[in-house]
């Protein structure tokens, strides 16, 4: 490798160059800490064009939160999406709710919702996730409720599919 990345056309040297000193992304995404979903060759997106959070289960903590309001208050970004994918082992986990080592059981409680709503189904409840914690992001967040009222943005659930590699908005 010669200081760039042969999967992206553009000269990582010059992108740099113009983001070192700030960010303007145009879109904030929550995603699942999945490998199988990097955000911004899903998106065919370059360094800062989005202002990527993820965790898996794509779940909103209070952390996660408090980053994409910084994206919205102090980036002005006009849209976050949440973005469910297939094969989703986070949800699938908190389906089975089975016994698992150190902390990962952690990641059950926010994703209970969705398994409530759509029953054991996982694909169904991987876009039930996915529109919970839109709603979570709309209505949890003074500061991004107040930016919705405004009409300066808007959240939104979409769900990704592994092997054809299409992004779906939902509902």
């Amino acid at each position: 490798m010669r200081g760039g990345l042969t999967s992206f056309e553009e000269d990582l040297t010059i992108l740099k160059q113009k983001t070192v000193s700030k960010q303007e992304p145009f879109a904030a995404v929550l995603s699942c800490a999945d490998s199988r979903v990097p955000v911004e060759l899903v998106f065919d997106q370059s360094i800062g064009h989005l202002f990527v959070c993820r965790v898996a289960g794509n779940i909103c903590t209070p952390e996660i939160i408090a980053s994409l309001e910084y994206g919205t208050a102090v980036l002005g970004v006009p849209l976050i999406m949440v973005l469910g994918h297939d094969g989703c082992g986070a949800v699938k986990a908190s389906i089975d709710a089975k016994p698992v080592p150190g902390q990962i059981s952690a990641l059950y409680a926010p994703l209970r919702p969705g398994v409530e709503r759509a029953g054991p189904d996982l694909t169904a409840t991987i876009k039930a996730n996915a529109q919970i914690q839109a709603d979570l992001l709309r209505t949890a967040s003074p500061v991004i409720a107040a930016r919705i009222a405004d009409g300066k943005m808007k959240v939104i659930a979409s769900y990704y599919e592994l092997e054809s590699g299409r992004v779906t908005q939902l509902g």
